[in-house]
C-alpha cells in the first residue's frame, strides 16, 4: 500500500489525549465504588482502550471482543459476527463497552443485544468517535460516553484502519477514497 494517501487531519494527537483524560475522569466519577469490567471491541479500539483504562482512576477488569462488519471496505457490510468472544463472565458486572467508532450503529446494537443476554448489572457504551447522522434504525442508540461527533466521512489513524493499514498514525485523519 502506498504511504502517500490523501489525508487531512481531523483530530490531533493532543486533542485526542485531552478528551480521553476527560472521559476517564467522567467514567471514574460515574462508577463510584462499583467494580467495572471494560470490554474493548477489537481491533480498532485498542489504542483508545489502552489510553482510556489508564485514565480511569480505579481498578478495572479488562476483556476483549472482536467483531467483523467491514472486511476491507470503507462501508459496513451490515453482516455482523463475533470472531473473538469474552473470556470472563459478565453476569452481575458493570460493563463498559469501548469502541473506536460508531458509524451506522448496527454493530453496537448487535453487541448490546448479545451482552444483555449475559445479564450484566449494567451495560454502557464509550466510543471515541460517533458519526452522525445515523440511520433511523439506530437513531435511538444511546451512547453514554462519546469522545467526538464527526461527519460521515471515512477516517483512519489512532487505531482505525484502511485495509489493515494506518492504525499507527497518531492523529485521526479523513481519508478521501474513490
Amino acid at each position: 500500500m502506498k504511504t502517500e494517501l490523501p489525508l487531512k487531519t481531523l483530530l490531533s494527537a493532543q486533542r485526542i489525549r485531552d478528551r480521553i483524560l476527560e472521559l476517564g475522569a467522567q467514567i471514574t466519577a460515574d462508577y463510584g465504588h462499583d467494580e467495572l469490567t471494560v470490554v474493548a471491541v477489537l481491533k480498532g479500539s485498542v489504542l483508545f482502550f489502552a489510553d482510556l483504562i489508564r485514565a480511569i482512576d480505579r481498578p478495572v477488569m479488562v476483556d476483549f471482543l472482536e467483531v467483523s462488519s467491514y472486511g476491507d471496505e470503507t462501508k459496513s457490510s451490515g453482516v455482523i459476527r463475533i470472531t473473538k468472544d469474552l473470556t470472563h463472565s459478565v453476569t452481575g458486572q458493570h460493563v463498559l463497552i469501548v469502541e473506536d467508532i460508531i458509524d451506522t450503529g448496527l454493530t453496537m446494537r448487535y453487541l448490546l443485544e448479545n451482552l444483555r443476554t449475559r445479564r450484566p448489572a449494567s451495560l454502557r457504551i464509550c466510543t471515541l468517535l460517533e458519526k452522525l447522522p445515523r440511520p433511523a434504525s439506530t437513531a435511538d442508540l444511546v451512547i453514554d460516553y462519546s469522545g467526538f461527533i464527526i461527519d460521515d466521512k471515512f477516517v483512519i489513524g489512532y487505531g482505525l484502519d484502511h485495509k489493515g493499514y494506518c492504525r499507527n498514525i497518531p492523529e485521526i485523519c479523513y481519508l478521501e477514497v474513490p
